[in-house]
């Protein structure tokens, strides 16, 4: 059985979490299925933005109940095996090489905070709410920890990770884990906008960004540091997307990878 759908239309792909029933709650199947369609979606010419999204009322609400009674009795070799299946799925998708956005329509807790952290943008309904519970378990978030401080910056993961207080999607923004917040009726519309939007940039110019950000995000600006973004559009603007962007522009026409 899938706990995971993927649908592809008009260059847009939608990975859609679908374990409603448990509140898309994590368990070893749901993150497999997870990390390859990260993985192949990836790697896909035809596949330009891809939307993270999820059916039933709660986007994800971390951990498995049941997963989380077998995990009581592993031994510690086993709690590193499971926890690193989490962390390369998380690194999949942080790591992937096209464009993601989270659709938070739910809540999401615990590590679907991680989720949404790891997605490139993220949007939110009005009507979600987030929480990072772990330490109400006796446990940490420390494998949604990279992605998470990131996004929120470490002065309000200070306070989040430490209350395991539950807060609203306005907040979500105001600390920078999602970037935009939407009524509910219109989540689909703006999702789809954005996604739209990214689908019109250069294929290669994406996954360079991308790559971009990674390199450069929390580096001091050093000599070496401002050499390499040097060289970065110096090969961008020699590149054969980079040449054919330019010349559409002075020519006032659509580039060839918008057909």
């Amino acid at each position: 059985m899938l706990d995971v759908t993927v649908d592809h239309a008009v260059a847009i792909a939608t990975v859609t979490l679908d374990r409603p029933d448990m509140r898309n709650a994590f368990n070893e199947e749901l993150i497999a299925q997870l990390a390859e369609a990260f993985r192949t979606l990836g790697a896909r010419d035809d596949v330009r933005c891809i939307v993270l999204a999820a059916n039933g009322p709660a986007f994800c609400a971390g951990a498995d109940l049941n997963w989380m009674r077998r995990m009581a009795g592993y031994s510690r070799e086993e709690n590193l095996a499971d926890a690193g299946a989490l962390a390369q799925m998380l690194q999949a998708l942080y790591a992937c090489p096209k464009p993601t956005i989270a659709k938070v329509h739910g809540d999401a807790y615990a590590g679907g905070v991680g989720l949404v952290a790891a997605c490139d943008i993220a949007v939110a309904a009005d009507s979600a709410n987030f929480c990072l519970t772990e330490v109400r378990l006796g446990l940490i978030p420390a494998t949604i920890s990279p992605y998470v401080i990131r996004a929120m910056g470490a002065r309000a993961a200070h306070r989040l990770f430490l209350t395991a207080e539950r807060f609203v999607a306005r907040e979500a923004h105001r600390i920078g884990l999602v970037h935009e917040v939407t009524a509910a009726g219109g989540l689909d519309a703006r999702v789809r906008e954005i996604a739209q939007a990214l689908c019109a940039g250069s294929p290669e110019a994406m996954k360079a960004c991308k790559r971009l950000v990674l390199d450069v995000a929390g580096e001091e600006i050093t000599p070496a540091l401002v050499a390499r973004t040097v060289e970065g559009i110096a090969d961008a603007r020699a590149s054969a997307e980079g040449r054919e962007g330019v010349q559409a522009f002075l020519e006032k026409r659509k580039p060839a990878w918008l057909g």
